[in-house]
């Protein structure tokens, strides 16, 4: 009996086909013409041991393939979870793709890319026709591990990688000097939290993507179930009072993490790092719906704090962030004027001089004049002060 495999629909084959993960390689090679050559590739697998083969399946359409198919030998780049930026710098380039990529040559001179996780020096040996795409068998010639860490993958649409069980322990192993330091001002917190009648948070960066909560308080009559997760990723508009101290690269990183965003939200970004950077804080107002424009951001952040995302559900949760309709625009407060403050950040730094930390203010009172909020930002000036003594002593 033959099967009828021209009625499988293409979406719903890629569909199911993404929740099968496979790893992410980049195949190099060296043209005649000295022209470096660097393909992405989801389809890289081992295919015998003796003798030792390995295979990948470029597209028949693809123009680098067409190149690399004629170079005397190439190089498959195993690639960590650290290098999806670089990994889709080379698949958005059509020529130059090497250009501020750092490499050094394999033995067989093809490059192989800094941080890549192992190399794998081979020769195209035989090439097969199948649909859309070609099979291609290599021969290996060499190989090393060279940074044995863990792998970048592609998964449901998206890159990724492995998430391990004990995350939060390890979370807490590397956040345990920053909590030690913010509960010798846990009184000084409190303080401000009272005062104010609000929420007072302070959150610590954990690598480029993550921060996390390792102190609150809260004023009288504020729920703790109104707030972030613990665990917030760094995305606009989260993220603002410490990515304005990083350089350019790292902030148009930021920016890009927004996926969908219009150019004028851009913008508006753009201006609060601006703004953080001549003022030491910023701050949002809440729609006329009020607190409720938070809910879904907070719930959002909770979705994150549970971990084990597929990349589907980061990319909605990232979406649903992005998506608040919390007011970020930049701009003046009449002191005489009432105000609906959603939040106040502000960027507290370590004892290297880094803005590694956040003071959140939240739950503020509604309906408070300009020259309230004026004062709330000079209160939360001093603890940021007494934060930072606290940490270079």
């Amino acid at each position: 009996m033959s099967l009828d495999t021209t009625s499988i629909d293409k979406g719903l084959f890629r569909e199911v086909m993404g929740h099968y993960p496979t790893g992410v390689a980049v195949v190099t090679g060296r043209a005649d013409d000295g022209e470096l050559l660097a393909l992405v590739v989801g389809t890289f697998s081992s295919v015998s041991l003796d003798p030792p083969l390995v295979s990948f399946m470029p597209m028949k359409t693809s123009r680098t393939f067409d190149k690399l198919r004629r170079c005397e030998s190439i190089c498959v780049n195993v690639v960590g979870g650290e290098q999806e930026n670089l990994v889709a710098t080379i698949a958005q380039r059509w020529e130059d793709k090497f250009d501020g990529i750092e490499w050094f040559p394999s033995p067989c001179g093809n490059p192989v890319l800094e941080q890549s996780i192992a190399w794998i020096d081979a020769r195209v040996t035989d090439t097969v026709d199948a649909g859309d795409h070609w099979i291609v068998l290599c021969g290996v010639s060499d190989m090393a591990v060279t940074n044995p860490v863990t792998p970048l993958i592609y998964f449901q649409g998206g890159y990724g990688s492995f998430v391990s069980t004990s995350l939060m322990a390890r979370l807490q192993h590397e956040i345990t000097d920053s909590i030690r330091a913010a509960e010798a001002l846990r009184p000084e917190i409190e303080a401000l939290a009272h005062s104010i009648g609000c929420e007072v948070a302070l959150y610590t960066a954990i690598g480029r993507d993550e921060m996390v909560r390792v102190l609150s308080a809260f004023g009288p009559g504020v729920e703790q179930e109104n707030g972030l997760a613990r665990r917030i990723p760094i995305v606009p508009p989260i993220g603002d009072s410490i990515v304005f101290d990083l350089p350019e690269n790292e902030q148009e990183r930021w920016l890009s993490r927004a996926i969908g965003i219009d150019e004028d939200t851009k913008e508006v970004y753009q201006q609060r790092l601006g703004f953080v950077r001549t003022h030491g804080y910023a701050l949002s107002l809440l729609p006329p719906e009020g607190p409720t424009a938070y809910e879904t951001m907070c719930e959002a952040t909770r979705r994150y704090e549970s971990g084990r995302l597929t990349p589907a559900d980061e990319r909605d949760i990232l979406a649903t962030i992005r998506r608040s309709d919390v007011d970020y625009r930049v701009q003046e407060l009449d002191r005489a004027g009432r105000y609906d403050v959603g939040s106040l950040v502000f960027p507290v730094r370590d004892s290297e001089g880094r803005c590694t930390l956040t003071l959140r203010l939240a739950q503020l009172p509604l309906r408070s004049t300009g020259a309230t909020v004026a004062e709330w930002v000079s209160h939360a000036r001093s603890a940021v002060t007494a934060l930072e003594r606290n940490s270079r002593a």
